[in-house]
């Protein structure tokens, strides 16, 4: 899922300190089950901003709605009766989310309220990792599930590289390497012949060196 993180408190206020109506938004998707833009996070930073305002003397119209998704037309359609009440969108979804709400209402300024950190899975309570760099070729079939673009801090496609130490990357001595992570998988898969094939040059293409990518269905399209 995508994984995203609170922006500071300062930050926020900074950014919508000049508007008197605002709409903070969330989202029921990754985000709230990455606890930083659903309906509780939602609520806690809209009491937060009224309070700052209060303190501050000022006087702020802050109202909050949680959508299933903001990714999506149907969804974001639900507030168009209602949008124009206000002179600015906290928007708590991930960059994808802040991008849709704002192509889709011209006239009103969507700001993020969140930052988005990648594609990551739930290690455990309150703790996310990247697994995913969404580069558009998965090679995982080839690396016995792990993947060392989202993994290797290098990015390489034959490895370890000269520089981990004990199964751990030169970058970091508590990260394993990923290409060790491999090679252990490999193992116990009873598949290390695998390893000895030379992966080729990646075609970066698929990922954001082609610039903005587009995925057509047209067996699903209406």
């Amino acid at each position: 899922m995508i994984i995203a993180d609170k922006k500071p408190i300062q930050e926020i206020i900074d950014q919508v300190k000049n508007y008197e109506r605002i709409l903070v938004l969330g989202c029921n998707e990754c985000v709230t089950v990455c606890e930083a833009g659903g309906k509780k996070e939602v609520e806690v930073l809209a009491s937060v901003l009224r309070m700052h305002f209060l303190k501050e003397g000022q006087e702020r119209k802050i109202h909050e709605r949680t959508l299933e998704r903001q990714c999506d037309h149907e969804y974001l359609e639900e507030i168009r009766d209602v949008v124009d009440q206000y002179d600015a969108v906290l928007s708590l979804a991930c960059g994808v989310g802040v991008q849709f709400t704002a192509e889709k209402y011209l006239t009103t300024p969507v700001l993020p309220g969140v930052n988005t950190c990648f594609l990551g899975a739930n290690e455990q309570r309150g703790m996310w990792t990247e697994r995913c760099q969404a580069c558009g070729e998965c090679v995982l079939g080839k690396t016995a599930g792990i993947c060392p673009i989202s993994r290797c801090a290098k990015r390489i496609m034959n490895g370890p590289c000269g520089g981990s130490t004990k199964g751990k990357c030169e970058i970091n001595a508590e990260l394993d390497c990923a290409w060790q992570l491999i090679i252990d998988r490999l193992k116990a898969l009873g598949r290390m012949e695998d390893y000895e094939i030379v992966a080729p040059i990646k075609d970066w293409s698929t990922e954001r060196a082609g610039g903005p990518r587009k995925v057509v269905r047209e067996d699903v399209q209406v």
